[in-house]
């Protein structure tokens, strides 16, 4: 955990991550000005999930010809490159056109779909294996903590100058994030992979191999559970909760927000104060946690007390902690270097399609029927993780070795 190239990726990916959040705040924040129409606002998370879904899908062919640290710089520079250009257009007011503005959020979405999978398979490289779980919980306590706070403190910056100033901040985070980065020092060798034949066949190659191994493919598949069931702790769908069944006012949807990430960063704290007996039940953990999160959806869903909603989100949030730390320690101490980062862009690609989706699929019930159906749903989806988690337990055996 004391190594250099360890604390420049976290110190480099924090950067980032802060300065993503307050590009976003500050493009809502111009939208809404330019516009003032919810459409607009609402194809920005849409235009991100298309843009990461379509360079997850061909990720395989940068990741067989670059190494990850060589990817990493190059794609925060080239993010860098982009949000100066777009701060130097809107300074100069030389555009104040919608479609260039969400060209260059899909732009940037198209640069992080490469990035994340590069960034997440780094760090297994860069500690031991039996320190896995403290570095995940390390690096979740870190992100949690830039989101908890970034939104805030973006919203802030907002208030007191403009969306064009924090957009123009954001490329000094940027900047910072692109040195970090550089001065990781990645140990596994790289070997350029270059396939003959078919391009199908190196751009499947993710999907190949987690259909071939039991673990990664009993993991996904409940991942794709939760991509589908997470829908209901979007913005919009709370929103409708808090107002329709909780019967309180906006405040308490930030409320409910903030309890979330609080319940996050205690869940990682407690990973990082636990970590033998994590290290040695990853297994039963991940079933545990599965049927956790779908008994504490349901009855975040059926509550209709402001302060036990409070709690449960809270609950939600450690528990989520927990077992996405479980399933990242699991993948990571079971994949090659050669296959994680192939596997990570899979997992990008698969949660923004079924993401997006289902935002879509999920608010049209919120819509025409009860928003707690939703909640319903969402817990028996999850519900079926679980159960298949349990059921294909013997599957995960190979990664407790």
């Amino acid at each position: 955990m004391k190594n250099q190239s360890f604390r420049f990726l976290w110190l480099g990916q924090s950067m980032a991550n802060l300065g993503d959040v307050f590009y976003i705040v500050g493009i809502i924040s111009l939208l809404y000005t330019l516009t003032e129409s919810p459409f607009a606002l609402a194809l920005v998370p849409f235009i991100n999930m298309f843009g990461r879904f379509i360079s997850g899908m061909i990720s395989p062919w940068l990741i067989n010809r670059f190494p990850l640290k060589t990817l990493l710089v190059y794609l925060q520079v080239s993010k860098t490159v982009l949000l100066a250009v777009l701060s130097l257009l809107l300074s100069s007011d030389a555009t104040t056109n919608l479609f260039i503005i969400l060209t260059f959020v899909g732009c940037i979405a198209f640069l992080d779909g490469w990035a994340s999978p590069a960034s997440h398979a780094m760090l297994p490289r860069l500690v031991p294996k039996e320190q896995l779980v403290k570095a995940n919980s390390f690096f979740s306590i870190v992100s949690e903590t830039v989101n908890l706070g970034g939104w805030a403190l973006g919203g802030a910056a907002v208030a007191l100058t403009s969306g064009q100033f924090v957009i123009f901040g954001t490329v000094g985070l940027y900047i910072l994030a692109t040195l970090m980065m550089a001065g990781i020092y990645d140990p596994t060798p790289f070997q350029k992979k270059v396939f003959e034949g078919k391009r199908s066949r190196e751009l499947t190659e993710g999907w190949q191999i987690i259909w071939k191994n039991p673990l990664f493919r009993s993991l996904h598949v409940i991942i794709i559970f939760e991509a589908i069931a997470d829908v209901v702790w979007i913005a919009s769908i709370l929103y409708i909760f808090v107002s329709q069944v909780l019967g309180q006012t906006e405040a308490w949807w930030g409320y409910i927000n903030t309890a979330f990430f609080f319940g996050m960063i205690i869940g990682g704290v407690l990973c990082s104060r636990f970590v033998i007996g994590i290290e040695n039940n990853l297994k039963r953990l991940l079933i545990l946690f599965s049927f956790g999160l779908s008994a504490v959806t349901l009855l975040f869903g059926v509550t209709t007390i402001p302060w036990i909603s409070i709690l449960l989100v809270i609950v939600n949030g450690i528990v989520q902690q927990l077992k996405g730390i479980v399933s990242e320690t699991l993948l990571q101490k079971s994949a090659t270097p050669d296959e994680l980062p192939k596997i990570y862009a899979v997992q990008g690609a698969l949660i923004s399609l079924l993401f997006g989706f289902s935002s879509l699929s999920f608010g049209a019930i919120a819509e025409l029927w009860d928003v707690r159906i939703t909640f319903i749903l969402a817990a028996a989806l999850l519900g079926l993780g679980a159960l298949y988690a349990f059921i294909r337990r013997r599957d995960f055996d190979i990664t407790t070795d």
